[in-house]
């Protein structure tokens, strides 16, 4: 078993880790191991577990929880389609798991939402494993490739409303997801009208990262904000996004549409989140 998965003395008291940084874990035990691979990318591991229920661990990093999930799928998703007036085609980067993509296809006017994701095992894996985020698989509206999505962005002729970047943190095959090169790949196939969202980390533990991606989103999109969440089993449980836009006539922070069946999200929730607490407005002041 993995470096993460720790087993003390008692019978039964098994725990699984996540290492966020050289002084900080995050460690939940675990109920039952159901799944553990090493994928052609990455490690895999799904465990039940007492606290946040059955998890989805790659590379030793929590990428969802069962009881959690919904608070970073929601903001990912409705923030931009809800400030959007019409999103009919929408592209998720990442996001193998689903969850995102459930949430997208809440809103009855999205016609074809695809997702990219280059480690089909993680697919795979969701749709036996977690069925409360791989629910939207079988929908007619959903085009699910394998492929890597870099060169895919570089290559197609496609065109989208929305684009959401669900990436595992940015190393190793997701390297190049938080450089401006990349950004000016999804500007091509954005219409213009069109917004991209995407994770930047926790400002607490991925300070330097976070202001990195918002000032290379900067050198590429005209209008650019940040807005946060809470996500619990995320380092420091503050979590940030960044959004662009490819007009400045387009405004984010404010919804047009609404959407149905949320747990988190709500519009006034839309609106607060870019109200950028002062420590948070320093760190990515231009």
């Amino acid at each position: 078993m993995s470096d993460y998965v720790t087993r003390p003395k008692r019978t039964n008291d098994i725990w699984l880790t996540e290492y966020s940084s050289d002084n900080l874990r995050l460690s939940m035990r675990v109920k039952e191991y159901i799944h553990s691979e090493k994928t052609q990318y990455q490690e895999l591991l799904i465990a039940d577990t007492y606290e946040y229920g059955r998890v989805l661990m790659l590379d030793g990093a929590y990428q969802l929880t069962e009881r959690d999930e919904f608070t970073y799928s929601e903001m990912m998703a409705h923030i931009p389609l809800c400030a959007h007036k019409n999103p009919e085609r929408v592209l998720i980067i990442g996001g193998g798991d689903g969850a995102i993509m459930r949430e997208v296809l809440k809103h009855e006017c999205v016609k074809k939402c695809t997702l990219i994701d280059i480690d089909e095992r993680v697919i795979e894996c969701s749709k036996k494993y977690l069925p409360f985020a791989s629910s939207s698989f079988s929908d007619s509206r959903a085009d699910v490739k394998c492929i890597d999505a870099l060169k895919y962005i570089r290559e197609t002729s496609e065109r989208y409303d929305v684009i959401i970047i669900d990436s595992t943190d940015p190393v190793d095959f997701a390297a190049g997801l938080f450089q401006s090169s990349f950004y000016q790949d999804v500007k091509r196939v954005m219409n213009p009208d069109a917004m991209m969202s995407e994770l930047t980390e926790s400002p607490f533990t991925d300070t330097d990262l976070m202001t990195q991606a918002v000032n290379e989103m900067r050198r590429v999109f005209p209008l650019v904000k940040l807005y946060w969440g809470v996500v619990p089993t995320y380092p420091s449980g503050m979590w940030t996004y960044g959004i662009a836009a490819n007009s400045h006539s387009s405004d984010p922070s404010q919804p047009v549409r609404s959407v149905n069946d949320t747990r988190y999200y709500t519009s006034q929730i839309h609106k607060n989140a870019f109200d950028l607490p002062p420590f948070l407005e320093d760190m990515i002041r231009e």
